[in-house]
């Protein structure tokens, strides 16, 4: 399997990022989260589709979604996408602890 490249969604996203202090251990985490999805774009759990929330599917017409856990509860979403045949590219979609993860989902 080919490399991937991870992207933010959009600009707001990775101004969010940027702002979490180096020394949060959640930053780090996403960090080496990054690193891991880069080598195996697959790496995370995959979300049936009938199960997406409805509020993803409209703000960002994804049509799969992945979940990789952080520590303490804390989630990482990302869709996986493609530029044709050259590159595999993860969008994160954004990072929540548990309890807006449950919200999300409904649960």
């Amino acid at each position: 399997m080919k490399a991937s490249k991870v992207v933010f969604i959009d600009d707001s996203l990775q101004r969010s990022f940027n702002q979490v202090p180096n020394n949060d251990p959640i930053k780090s985490a996403m960090k080496r989260a990054f690193n891991n999805i880069e080598k195996d774009v697959f790496c995370g759990r995959n979300v049936k589709k009938k199960l997406i929330p409805k509020k993803l599917i409209e703000r960002y017409k994804i049509n799969n979604l992945w979940i990789y856990n952080l520590p303490n509860g804390w989630r990482l979403l990302y869709s996986v996408t493609s530029d044709g045949e050259i590159e595999i590219i993860a969008a994160i979609l954004d990072w929540m602890d548990h309890k807006d993860y449950e919200r999300l989902f409904g649960f």
